[in-house]
Protein backbone atom coordinates (compact mmCIF):
# COMPACT_ATOMS: atom_id res chain seq x y z
CA UNK A 1 0.00 0.00 0.00
CA UNK A 2 1.38 3.38 -1.01
CA UNK A 3 1.85 5.71 1.95
CA UNK A 4 0.05 9.01 2.17
CA UNK A 5 2.85 11.47 2.76
CA UNK A 6 0.58 13.91 4.58
CA UNK A 7 -0.59 11.17 6.97
CA UNK A 8 3.00 10.01 7.43
CA UNK A 9 3.94 13.47 8.73
CA UNK A 10 0.59 13.93 10.49
CA UNK A 11 -0.36 17.15 8.69
CA UNK A 12 -3.22 18.43 6.55
CA UNK A 13 -2.94 18.77 2.78
CA UNK A 14 -3.05 22.52 3.04
CA UNK A 15 -0.17 22.65 5.54
CA UNK A 16 2.42 25.36 5.00
CA UNK A 17 6.09 24.71 4.30
CA UNK A 18 6.90 25.63 7.90
CA UNK A 19 4.30 23.13 9.14
CA UNK A 20 5.95 20.42 7.01
CA UNK A 21 9.34 21.29 8.43
CA UNK A 22 8.17 21.30 12.05
CA UNK A 23 6.40 17.97 11.64
CA UNK A 24 9.49 16.38 10.10
CA UNK A 25 11.79 17.70 12.84
CA UNK A 26 9.53 16.32 15.55
CA UNK A 27 9.10 12.87 14.00
CA UNK A 28 12.74 12.50 12.90
CA UNK A 29 13.83 13.21 16.43
CA UNK A 30 11.41 10.62 17.76
CA UNK A 31 12.06 7.77 15.34
CA UNK A 32 15.71 7.98 14.26
CA UNK A 33 17.18 4.44 14.45
CA UNK A 34 19.95 5.05 16.94
CA UNK A 35 17.65 6.59 19.52
CA UNK A 36 16.08 4.36 22.14
CA UNK A 37 12.65 3.35 20.89
CA UNK A 38 13.53 4.44 17.34
CA UNK A 39 12.19 2.82 14.21
CA UNK A 40 14.39 2.64 11.11
CA UNK A 41 11.54 1.80 8.77
CA UNK A 42 9.37 4.60 10.13
CA UNK A 43 12.29 7.00 9.93
CA UNK A 44 12.81 6.21 6.24
CA UNK A 45 9.11 6.79 5.54
CA UNK A 46 9.27 10.16 7.31
CA UNK A 47 12.40 11.09 5.36
CA UNK A 48 10.75 10.10 2.07
CA UNK A 49 7.63 12.14 2.83
CA UNK A 50 9.65 15.17 3.79
CA UNK A 51 11.74 15.08 0.60
CA UNK A 52 8.59 15.35 -1.44
CA UNK A 53 6.46 17.75 0.59
CA UNK A 54 9.30 20.19 1.29
CA UNK A 55 9.98 20.61 -2.44
CA UNK A 56 7.37 22.79 -4.17
CA UNK A 57 7.69 21.10 -7.56
CA UNK A 58 7.62 17.55 -6.20
CA UNK A 59 4.73 18.42 -3.90
CA UNK A 60 2.70 19.82 -6.78
CA UNK A 61 3.31 16.66 -8.80
CA UNK A 62 2.40 14.48 -5.81
CA UNK A 63 -0.81 16.43 -5.17
CA UNK A 64 -1.78 16.09 -8.82
CA UNK A 65 -0.64 12.58 -9.73
CA UNK A 66 0.45 10.82 -6.57
CA UNK A 67 3.80 9.08 -6.16
CA UNK A 68 5.01 8.90 -9.78
CA UNK A 69 8.42 10.58 -9.79
CA UNK A 70 11.81 9.12 -8.99
CA UNK A 71 13.96 10.17 -6.08
CA UNK A 72 11.21 9.92 -3.47
CA UNK A 73 12.58 6.80 -1.91
CA UNK A 74 14.63 8.43 0.80
CA UNK A 75 17.79 8.63 -1.28
CA UNK A 76 18.49 4.91 -0.90
CA UNK A 77 21.43 3.65 -2.93
CA UNK A 78 22.69 7.20 -3.61
CA UNK A 79 26.10 8.49 -2.64
CA UNK A 80 26.98 12.07 -1.78
CA UNK A 81 30.50 13.31 -0.94
CA UNK A 82 31.50 10.31 1.13
CA UNK A 83 28.05 9.46 2.51
CA UNK A 84 26.32 6.23 1.56
CA UNK A 85 22.60 5.68 1.98
CA UNK A 86 21.83 9.34 2.65
CA UNK A 87 20.27 12.20 0.73
CA UNK A 88 21.36 15.47 2.37
CA UNK A 89 18.60 17.39 0.60
CA UNK A 90 16.14 16.02 3.11
CA UNK A 91 18.02 17.68 5.95
CA UNK A 92 18.81 21.07 4.46
CA UNK A 93 16.49 22.85 6.90
CA UNK A 94 16.97 20.53 9.86
CA UNK A 95 18.39 21.94 13.09
CA UNK A 96 20.68 19.08 14.12
CA UNK A 97 21.99 21.05 17.08
CA UNK A 98 18.79 20.29 19.00
CA UNK A 99 18.99 16.49 18.68
CA UNK A 100 21.50 16.01 21.50
CA UNK A 101 23.46 12.80 21.87
CA UNK A 102 22.64 9.83 19.66
CA UNK A 103 23.65 6.58 21.29
CA UNK A 104 27.43 6.36 21.44
CA UNK A 105 28.02 8.52 18.39
CA UNK A 106 28.08 11.88 20.18
CA UNK A 107 26.21 14.96 19.10
CA UNK A 108 24.76 14.70 15.60
CA UNK A 109 25.22 18.45 15.17
CA UNK A 110 28.96 17.92 15.63
CA UNK A 111 28.95 15.20 12.95
CA UNK A 112 27.42 17.49 10.35
CA UNK A 113 29.44 20.50 11.43
CA UNK A 114 32.65 18.52 11.05
CA UNK A 115 31.71 17.10 7.65
CA UNK A 116 30.42 20.23 5.99
CA UNK A 117 33.35 22.34 7.24
CA UNK A 118 35.89 20.06 5.66
CA UNK A 119 36.29 17.38 8.32
CA UNK A 120 38.86 19.30 10.35
CA UNK A 121 40.98 20.54 7.44
CA UNK A 122 40.88 23.98 9.02
CA UNK A 123 43.61 22.74 11.31
CA UNK A 124 46.04 23.37 8.44
CA UNK A 125 45.83 27.03 9.35
CA UNK A 126 47.55 26.68 12.71
CA UNK A 127 47.82 29.96 14.53
CA UNK A 128 49.41 31.01 17.79
CA UNK A 129 47.55 32.67 20.61
CA UNK A 130 46.89 36.42 20.55
CA UNK A 131 48.19 38.30 23.57
CA UNK A 132 47.45 41.75 24.94
CA UNK A 133 49.19 44.27 27.16
CA UNK A 134 48.43 47.78 28.43
CA UNK A 135 50.74 50.75 28.03
CA UNK A 136 50.33 54.23 29.53
CA UNK A 137 51.93 57.24 27.85
CA UNK A 138 52.05 61.00 28.55
CA UNK A 139 49.54 63.27 26.85
CA UNK A 140 52.19 64.86 24.61
CA UNK A 141 53.30 61.47 23.24
CA UNK A 142 49.70 60.62 22.39
CA UNK A 143 49.50 63.77 20.27
CA UNK A 144 52.73 63.43 18.30
CA UNK A 145 53.31 59.67 18.50
CA UNK A 146 56.25 57.80 19.97
CA UNK A 147 58.10 54.51 20.15
CA UNK A 148 58.34 52.31 23.20
CA UNK A 149 60.38 49.17 23.79
CA UNK A 150 58.77 46.69 26.13
CA UNK A 151 59.91 43.34 27.49
CA UNK A 152 57.20 40.68 27.43
CA UNK A 153 57.14 36.99 28.31
CA UNK A 154 55.54 34.80 25.68
CA UNK A 155 55.88 31.62 23.64
CA UNK A 156 58.21 32.44 20.75
CA UNK A 157 60.19 30.73 18.02
CA UNK A 158 62.99 28.62 19.43
CA UNK A 159 66.24 30.49 18.84
CA UNK A 160 68.31 27.31 18.91
CA UNK A 161 66.54 25.56 16.00
CA UNK A 162 64.87 28.63 14.39
CA UNK A 163 61.50 26.99 14.87
CA UNK A 164 62.18 23.76 12.98
CA UNK A 165 62.01 21.57 16.09
CA UNK A 166 65.11 19.66 14.94
CA UNK A 167 68.55 19.63 16.47
CA UNK A 168 70.77 21.99 14.45
CA UNK A 169 72.69 20.07 11.80
CA UNK A 170 70.34 17.07 11.74
CA UNK A 171 67.88 15.97 9.06
CA UNK A 172 64.18 15.21 9.17
CA UNK A 173 62.50 11.87 8.55
CA UNK A 174 59.15 10.83 7.13
CA UNK A 175 56.26 11.03 9.54
CA UNK A 176 55.03 7.49 10.19
CA UNK A 177 51.61 8.63 11.40
CA UNK A 178 50.58 10.01 8.01
CA UNK A 179 53.21 8.17 5.95
CA UNK A 180 54.63 11.49 4.81
CA UNK A 181 51.33 12.73 3.36
CA UNK A 182 50.72 15.42 5.96
CA UNK A 183 47.08 14.34 6.18
CA UNK A 184 45.23 11.40 7.63
CA UNK A 185 41.87 9.88 6.65
CA UNK A 186 39.29 9.07 9.28
CA UNK A 187 36.13 7.03 8.75
CA UNK A 188 33.14 7.72 10.95
CA UNK A 189 29.90 5.84 11.12
CA UNK A 190 26.50 7.30 11.90
CA UNK A 191 22.93 6.18 11.49
CA UNK A 192 23.01 8.16 8.24
CA UNK A 193 25.86 6.10 6.85
CA UNK A 194 29.65 6.18 6.81
CA UNK A 195 31.65 9.21 5.80
CA UNK A 196 35.33 9.99 5.49
CA UNK A 197 37.04 13.12 6.78
CA UNK A 198 40.51 14.35 5.91
CA UNK A 199 42.54 15.83 8.75
CA UNK A 200 45.90 17.50 9.10
CA UNK A 201 48.31 15.08 10.75
CA UNK A 202 48.50 15.93 14.48
CA UNK A 203 52.14 14.80 14.67
CA UNK A 204 53.81 16.64 11.76
CA UNK A 205 51.11 19.31 11.37
CA UNK A 206 50.91 18.84 7.63
CA UNK A 207 54.61 18.94 6.81
CA UNK A 208 54.89 15.18 6.28
CA UNK A 209 58.22 15.12 8.13
CA UNK A 210 59.41 15.06 11.73
CA UNK A 211 62.86 15.73 13.22
CA UNK A 212 65.16 12.73 13.24
CA UNK A 213 66.62 14.20 16.42
CA UNK A 214 64.61 16.78 18.43
CA UNK A 215 66.05 20.13 19.42
CA UNK A 216 67.32 20.01 23.00
CA UNK A 217 66.01 23.51 23.80
CA UNK A 218 62.40 23.11 22.68
CA UNK A 219 62.11 19.28 22.78
CA UNK A 220 61.07 19.27 19.12
CA UNK A 221 58.20 21.74 19.60
CA UNK A 222 59.90 24.55 17.67
CA UNK A 223 58.78 27.09 20.26
CA UNK A 224 59.86 28.03 23.77
CA UNK A 225 58.63 30.39 26.47
CA UNK A 226 60.90 33.33 27.20
CA UNK A 227 61.30 37.08 27.30
CA UNK A 228 61.40 39.16 24.15
CA UNK A 229 61.92 42.88 23.65
CA UNK A 230 59.42 44.39 21.26
CA UNK A 231 59.34 47.86 19.71
CA UNK A 232 55.87 49.43 19.70
CA UNK A 233 55.28 52.33 17.33
CA UNK A 234 52.45 54.48 18.65
CA UNK A 235 50.87 56.66 15.95
CA UNK A 236 50.29 60.39 16.35
CA UNK A 237 46.85 61.37 17.54
CA UNK A 238 46.03 58.14 19.38
CA UNK A 239 43.25 58.42 21.95
CA UNK A 240 42.91 57.01 25.42
CA UNK A 241 41.68 53.41 25.25
CA UNK A 242 42.58 52.82 21.61
CA UNK A 243 44.44 49.67 20.63
CA UNK A 244 47.56 49.19 18.54
CA UNK A 245 47.75 45.80 16.77
CA UNK A 246 51.13 44.27 16.00
CA UNK A 247 50.61 41.52 13.45
CA UNK A 248 52.28 38.17 14.22
CA UNK A 249 53.93 39.49 17.37
CA UNK A 250 51.83 37.26 19.62
CA UNK A 251 52.66 33.70 20.60
CA UNK A 252 54.29 31.37 18.07
CA UNK A 253 53.24 27.85 17.08
CA UNK A 254 55.08 25.05 15.26
CA UNK A 255 54.42 24.99 11.49
CA UNK A 256 51.94 27.83 11.74
CA UNK A 257 51.43 31.56 11.96
CA UNK A 258 52.11 33.54 15.11
CA UNK A 259 49.24 35.28 16.81
CA UNK A 260 48.94 39.05 17.15
CA UNK A 261 49.93 41.41 19.95
CA UNK A 262 47.31 43.95 21.02
CA UNK A 263 48.48 47.00 22.97
CA UNK A 264 45.82 49.03 24.75
CA UNK A 265 46.98 52.62 25.13
CA UNK A 266 46.23 54.66 28.21
CA UNK A 267 46.82 58.42 27.98
CA UNK A 268 47.75 60.38 31.11
CA UNK A 269 45.87 63.67 31.52
CA UNK A 270 47.84 66.91 31.10
CA UNK A 271 47.70 69.76 33.60
CA UNK A 272 47.31 72.39 30.85
CA UNK A 273 45.99 70.83 27.67
CA UNK A 274 42.98 68.70 26.81
CA UNK A 275 41.68 67.39 23.51
CA UNK A 276 38.50 67.77 21.51
CA UNK A 277 38.60 65.78 18.25
CA UNK A 278 41.72 67.15 16.48
CA UNK A 279 41.85 70.38 18.43
CA UNK A 280 43.86 71.11 21.57
CA UNK A 281 42.22 73.15 24.32
CA UNK A 282 43.76 75.28 27.09
CA UNK A 283 42.88 78.11 29.42
CA UNK A 284 44.85 81.36 29.60
CA UNK A 285 44.59 83.79 32.49
CA UNK A 286 44.77 87.39 31.27
CA UNK A 287 45.09 90.50 33.45
CA UNK A 288 42.24 92.98 33.39
CA UNK A 289 44.46 95.70 31.94
CA UNK A 290 45.57 93.44 29.07
CA UNK A 291 41.98 92.51 28.43
CA UNK A 292 41.08 96.19 28.18
CA UNK A 293 44.11 97.48 26.33
CA UNK A 294 45.49 94.38 24.63
CA UNK A 295 48.76 92.60 25.23
CA UNK A 296 51.01 89.70 24.35
CA UNK A 297 51.54 86.42 26.22
CA UNK A 298 54.00 83.57 25.74
CA UNK A 299 52.52 80.11 26.19
CA UNK A 300 54.43 76.84 26.45
CA UNK A 301 52.72 74.74 23.77
CA UNK A 302 53.34 71.02 23.37
CA UNK A 303 55.73 71.58 20.48
CA UNK A 304 57.42 74.80 21.57
CA UNK A 305 56.74 78.29 22.85
CA UNK A 306 54.16 80.48 21.13
CA UNK A 307 53.48 84.21 21.38
CA UNK A 308 49.77 84.98 21.62
CA UNK A 309 48.40 88.45 21.02
CA UNK A 310 45.47 89.44 23.19
CA UNK A 311 43.21 91.81 21.26
CA UNK A 312 42.03 95.03 22.91
CA UNK A 313 38.67 94.74 24.66
CA UNK A 314 38.52 90.93 24.70
CA UNK A 315 35.58 89.45 26.63
CA UNK A 316 35.73 86.81 29.35
CA UNK A 317 35.59 83.20 28.05
CA UNK A 318 36.31 84.33 24.52
CA UNK A 319 38.30 81.76 22.52
CA UNK A 320 41.40 82.53 20.49
CA UNK A 321 42.26 80.12 17.69
CA UNK A 322 45.79 79.35 16.52
CA UNK A 323 45.55 77.33 13.33
CA UNK A 324 47.68 74.26 12.73
CA UNK A 325 48.84 73.84 16.30
CA UNK A 326 46.50 71.05 17.30
CA UNK A 327 46.52 67.27 16.84
CA UNK A 328 48.14 65.88 13.66
CA UNK A 329 45.33 64.65 11.40
CA UNK A 330 47.35 63.50 8.40
CA UNK A 331 50.70 63.86 6.73
CA UNK A 332 50.46 67.62 6.42
CA UNK A 333 47.36 68.67 8.35
CA UNK A 334 46.74 69.42 12.01
CA UNK A 335 43.89 70.62 14.09
CA UNK A 336 43.93 73.97 15.89
CA UNK A 337 44.91 75.21 19.33
CA UNK A 338 41.91 76.80 21.07
CA UNK A 339 42.73 79.19 23.92
CA UNK A 340 39.94 80.13 26.30
CA UNK A 341 40.59 83.53 27.89
CA UNK A 342 39.95 83.96 31.61
CA UNK A 343 40.18 87.55 32.84
CA UNK A 344 41.69 87.83 36.30
CA UNK A 345 40.41 90.61 38.52
CA UNK A 346 42.60 92.39 41.09
CA UNK A 347 42.39 90.90 44.58
CA UNK A 348 42.40 93.40 47.49
CA UNK A 349 43.17 96.40 45.25
CA UNK A 350 45.22 99.27 46.67
CA UNK A 351 43.80 102.75 47.18
CA UNK A 352 45.37 103.88 43.94
CA UNK A 353 43.80 101.00 42.04
CA UNK A 354 40.46 101.66 43.70
CA UNK A 355 40.61 105.27 42.64
CA UNK A 356 41.28 104.25 39.03
CA UNK A 357 38.38 101.79 39.15
CA UNK A 358 36.10 104.49 40.52
CA UNK A 359 37.06 106.77 37.64
CA UNK A 360 36.26 103.94 35.19
CA UNK A 361 32.94 103.44 36.91
CA UNK A 362 32.12 107.08 36.42
CA UNK A 363 32.89 106.67 32.73
CA UNK A 364 30.38 103.85 32.59
CA UNK A 365 33.00 101.14 32.03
Amino acid sequence: MVSDYYKTLGIERGASKDDVKRAFHKLAHKYHPDKKGGDEKKFKEINEAYQVLSDEKKRAEYDSYGRVFSGAGGGQGQEYQGFSGFDPGAFRDFDFGNMGNVGNMGNIGDIFSEFFTGGGMGESERRGRDISIELTIPFKESIFGTERRVLITKIGVCKNCSGSGAKPGTDTKKCTTCNGQGKIHENKRSFLGTFTSLRICPICYGSGAVPSEPCASCKGKGVTRGQEEITIRIPAGIKNGEIVRLSQMGEAVLHGESGDLYVKIGVMPDSVFSRERNNLLMNLNVKLTDALLGGEYTIHALDGDLKVKIPEGISPNEVLRIKGKGVPAGRSTRGDLLIKVNITLPNNPSKKVRAIIEELKKEGI
